[in-house]
């Protein structure tokens, strides 16, 4: 045998194959290449020298983990097209003489030569790109720092060591289709699950009822806790419906295409449904998982950009005011005293406080039912949709802040919400008052306002104490205490608001005393969102280049399949543009289900996502929709780009 034999054999193979594997290599590419970039970042030493750095970068090292498992699965699943297409050629070989053994040097050095241009190419290629990207990441959290390049070692041996073993994997799941299969199975093996497929109805009622509850989970998900708790089960059962349904409802749905006579003896759509019937089977895989790649992209891609674009009204929703200080040992603290700190330097800095909000307040936590607030550590096992904060203040203090007179008995309240009290009554802790009122609202202690919670106003502090000593009965050790809060709007710059925050800081030495800066926070607000933004920009081209890869070898191998059958159709009278009308059916027919599926997805998930972002502040849901419809644009555009140049791969295929 000539030396370098199976070397040369290897070679040629991949220049025949070249079709197939070049989308191939460039996925694998793409893939090292971001998870080098990702990884790279998430190890630079650069970001120490950001406050907030390190969480940082535990936020991106979880991007690194996500991309190396979506990579894992995405090439060992487009892996399997390629032995799929390439079981004829194998086949052919060993009728030729070579045995299996042979065959699996030969497959070997293909393997070899794949995973050393991938790695050198990717890996190159994502120490080119990887100061663009630190750069873009220093520009979406809006920090300058010295950029220090750099190639961390790790980053390299990283990469060699995971996609080397994704290469490797990949070798013996194709070694083992070769061993055991014989000669003429690996001949027929395009052709396998070619028989007209049987509908499924358990499948089916399965998909339906999984899909149905996956929907309802989202549609009836109230609170931004439950939404937290419930998400990843609604994910994972309409994905389980997404399959069975694409599985056996796309046959159910081809067949009864095929009994309306009108429809189906028509020239394209003949072959389309025919064609599509008897290989719906190996189809249908691709088109769920098409669907859900979809529908991860405009996830990931909306939500993080409706986080990052939002992030000013976070801080606000999460920091009504420009400063807000907090005290839990009320008792224990002088609040003159702490005025004293205060004030005067605003005076300094010739600043006025605006909005102020300075009250005394007990904030308990509830599970509401009517007009009845349950207090007790049972009723929030269960991420219950009507769990909140009843937070109670004194009507002198309300006063304050509403600046008129008003009077209450000791069985009345007022309530204040952003949302309306349909009720006459308010019982909590045995206690039963009446709404006198409905108040004017008025934002305080921000975290409130992500969560169903009411701001009632009791008479005095002697209704105060005894609610206080009430639920400390029910808590125990965990009861809440007592808090006062102190908060203004400053009308200054973020500087001159940052340095007043940093000297009340300095001048009040208090561990009770909690002092807030929206100023100061800001850093870490774009620190997280756009950290997360950057993530999400990775995960979405990652998903997007699966999305891409599973439609391109889609297209490809029902060329192949097809291409006997339309020879065959132009022998009996097809013309060329018949063909071309045929293929444009039965693309549209399959091509464009996973988008619109994936848009259904989004639509019913759109409730349970908007409560999930309550978690992190974003309150603006036209904001979050608006997102997500341009999302869906940007991506249907794409999609339709794809499906232009997949289509026209397949009719050069089908009309040779």
């Amino acid at each position: 045998m000539p030396r370098f034999f199976y070397q040369t054999l290897a070679l040629n193979n991949l220049k025949k194959n070249s079709q197939t594997y070049r989308a191939y290599l460039l996925t694998c590419i793409g893939t090292i290449c971001m998870y080098f970039v990702l990884h790279s970042i998430s190890v630079n030493q650069a970001l120490n020298e950001i406050s907030g750095g390190a969480q940082l970068k535990i936020l991106l090292f979880f991007g690194v983990i996500v991309i190396g498992i979506f990579s894992t699965i995405f090439l060992l699943y487009t892996n399997s097209f390629l032995i799929k297409r390439r079981k004829k050629e194998f086949g052919l070989f060993n009728i030729l003489g070579m045995e299996k053994r042979h065959l699996a040097k030969v497959m070997f050095w293909e393997n070899l030569f794949t995973a050393l241009f991938g790695l050198t190419v990717g890996i190159v290629s994502g120490m080119i790109l990887s100061k663009l990207m630190f750069l873009v990441l220093l520009k979406l959290i809006a920090f300058k720092v010295p950029l220090a390049f750099e190639i961390p070692f790790s980053s390299i041996s990283t990469s060699v060591a995971l996609f080397g073993g994704i290469f490797a994997l990949s070798l013996l799941y194709n070694l083992g289709q070769i061993q055991l299969a014989k000669p003429i199975e690996l001949l027929r093996g395009e052709q396998v699950g070619e028989r007209e497929p049987r509908t499924k109805w358990l499948l089916i009622l399965l998909g339906t009822v999984t899909l149905g509850l996956g929907y309802t989970i989202a549609l009836t998900t109230e609170s931004p806790l439950q939404a937290f708790s419930r998400f990843f089960g609604a994910v994972l059962l309409v994905m389980v419906g997404t399959y069975c349904l694409f599985t056996a409802g796309s046959v159910g749905v081809l067949k009864l295409l095929r009994r309306n006579k009108n429809y189906y003896y028509q020239p394209r759509h003949f072959t389309a449904v025919s064609g599509l019937l008897f290989r719906m089977k190996q189809n249908a895989v691709g088109l769920a998982n098409i669907c859900i790649l979809s529908t991860a992209v405009l996830v990931t891609l909306s939500t993080t950009f409706a986080l990052y674009v939002g992030v000013e009204d976070q801080l606000r929703n999460r920091f009504p005011r420009s400063i807000d200080i907090v005290v839990y040992d009320v008792e224990n603290t002088d609040m003159g005293e702490l005025r004293a700190h205060v004030f005067p330097i605003l005076e300094r800095h010739a600043v006025q406080p605006q909005e102020l909000l300075d009250f005394r307040n007990l904030t308990i936590t509830v599970a509401q039912e009517g007009d009845s607030f349950l207090v007790g550590r049972e009723y929030f096992s269960d991420f219950s949709p009507n769990v909140g904060f009843l937070s109670f203040l004194t009507l002198a203090d309300y006063q304050k802040i509403v600046n008129k007179p008003l009077a209450l008995q000791e069985d009345e309240v007022i309530i204040c919400s952003d949302t309306n009290y349909p009720y006459e009554t308010l019982t909590v802790l045995e206690q039963t008052f009446t709404v006198k009122e409905q108040g004017t609202p008025f934002t305080g202690q921000g975290y409130l306002d992500s969560f169903n919670s009411y701001f009632v106003i009791v008479k005095d502090l002697e209704i105060l104490g005894e609610l206080h000593k009430a639920q400390a009965k029910v808590y125990g050790e965990n009861a809440s205490s007592f808090t006062h809060y102190l908060g203004f709007e400053l009308e200054s710059t973020p500087q001159q608001q940052l340095d007043i925050y940093k000297e009340i800081r300095a001048s009040i030495a208090n561990p009770a005393v909690d002092i807030n800066s929206r100023a100061a926070e800001r850093d870490s607000f774009y620190m997280l969102y756009g950290g997360l933004f950057f993530i999400g920009i990775f995960l979405g081209t990652l998903f997007l280049m699966g999305t891409v890869l599973i439609i391109y070898y889609k297209q490809i191998t029902e060329g192949y399949d097809d291409q006997k059958r339309f020879v065959i159709m132009q022998q009996v009278g097809m013309d060329q543009a018949e063909v071309k009308r045929t293929i444009r059916s039965q693309v549209l027919m399959v091509f464009f289900l996973p988008l619109v599926t994936a848009g259904i997805h989004v639509l019913f998930a759109f409730k349970m996502i908007s409560k999930l972002l309550g978690v992190f502040n974003l309150t603006n849901i036209a904001l979050f929709a608006w997102c997500c419809v341009g999302t869906f644009i940007v991506f249907g555009l794409f999609y339709g780009l794809v499906y232009a140049c997949t289509a026209r791969v397949y009719y050069k295929i089908v009309s040779v």
